[in-house]
């Protein structure tokens, strides 16, 4: 009996085993075709990259910079003329 219980408790524990691989191959394929369906219907709803974003956002913040140099050149040039 000792050794048949053995044997129920062996197949039981290889059971297990298989099912929880099957069941993280299941999950590595539901994530693959997740992101893959976010990826299109982001490509469709024309988003953005990061990347992208970062780079409009490093221009504008340097075109801002630039035109708060050039208007304070201007109000000095402004004063130089006001004093004439």
């Amino acid at each position: 009996m000792s050794q048949s219980t053995n044997r129920v408790f062996d197949e039981l524990a290889k059971l297990m085993t298989d099912t929880a691989g099957a069941a993280q191959g299941i999950k590595r394929e539901v994530d693959t075709v997740v992101r893959s369906q976010a990826e299109r219907i982001l490509g469709d709803m024309n988003v953005v990259s990061r990347d992208e974003f970062e780079a409009v956002k490093a221009m504008a913040e340097k075109a801002r910079a630039e035109n708060e140099a050039l208007n304070e050149r201007l109000a000095a040039l402004e004063a130089k003329l006001e004093e004439r």
